[in-house]
């Protein structure tokens, strides 16, 4: 089913992602092989924020293919697939914003982003904006119907 507004869909991509939380985040390689890896965004609306390690292999990856995959699966067989394209955000206003959202979201979304680094200014803490331009949510009960909702080009 084709979803013309995200609003339409919203409430139940919210309610999957903080039921799920993590997702296998996949990106491209620089000889063109998918990689994938275990991530924990956090979303503000249809936008998705990734706080990862600047220097990591998703800063080559991206360089070179912005384009990523979003996969969040729970037992019950619900799912939310996320195509989006990603890119670092530096900007220190995003930073602080995003680390200020992660930290007053409640758990299990929401965490201290100080597990890791000293706090938004830290050389180290990278920010991945993830764009969607195509998020679809599936279940067991639903896969011949998946809602499917494109951003306007």
């Amino acid at each position: 089913m084709e979803i013309e507004n995200f609003t339409a869909i919203e409430p139940e991509f919210q309610r999957r992602i903080a039921k799920i939380v993590w997702c296998t985040f996949t990106t491209i390689d620089r000889q063109g092989r998918p990689r994938s890896r275990m991530l924990h965004p956090i979303w503000d609306g249809s936008t998705g924020w990734v706080a990862t390690g600047r220097h990591s292999f998703k800063t080559k990856h991206l360089a070179e293919h912005s384009y990523v995959s979003l996969s969040y699966w729970d037992p019950g067989h619900e799912q939310v697939f996320a195509e989006c394209h990603a890119q670092w955000d530096d900007s220190l206003e995003s930073k602080q914003r995003i680390w200020s959202l992660y930290k007053q979201t409640p758990a299990p979304l929401g965490y201290d982003l100080t597990v890791f680094w000293s706090d938004f200014t830290d050389e180290n803490y990278g920010l991945i904006k993830l764009t969607p331009w195509r998020i679809e949510l599936s279940s067991l009960a639903d896969m011949m119907n998946p809602q499917v909702w494109r951003q306007q080009a």
